[in-house]
């Protein structure tokens, strides 16, 4: 299964953010493609640690088994599947700075020790092991970028 903490990967990921369009229309969801890019900005940082996001209630009860089904094979994420509230995004704005805000962030899942995400706690999901988080990045940026078309 694919993973954020592939090189080959991770080259493969920024290559397509590349090619982002502030015109590119959403194939499903509201987002365009600055919404988006804030969308997935703000996913890395919460999963590098820079932020942190209160439990939901929904996630405590069908977390786990939500994150089992995402992970059992390489089957791409459904479209249109629940944002946290934290994670919608509204507005319009220059996507350039954007773009490279998150494959610098990208990077740093090569950096990462396994330490620094020991005990990382998903706002859905619950309790995430380095490979779930890396299993589960590839998939929602792969998710979020043929959502554009990249």
């Amino acid at each position: 299964m694919k993973t954020i903490f592939d090189q080959n990967v991770l080259s493969e990921l920024q290559l397509r953010i590349d090619n982002l369009s502030p015109q590119a229309t959403a194939a499903w969801g509201k987002m365009n493609t600055y919404q988006m890019l804030r969308h997935c900005i703000l996913s890395e940082r919460m999963f590098l640690g820079d932020n942190q996001y209160k439990r939901l209630f929904i996630g405590r009860l069908f977390g786990k088994v939500a994150l089992k089904g995402i992970l059992k094979n390489d089957n791409p994420l459904k479209e249109n599947q629940p944002t946290h509230p934290a994670f919608k995004i509204t507005g319009e704005g220059d996507i350039v700075p954007l773009k490279n805000n998150w494959k610098t962030l990208l990077e740093r899942y090569s950096t990462i020790s396994p330490d620094e995400l020991a005990g990382f706690l998903h706002p859905f999901f619950g309790a995430m092991t380095r490979d779930q988080i890396g299993q589960y990045v590839y998939k929602h940026t792969d998710h979020h970028l043929r959502q554009f078309k990249a």
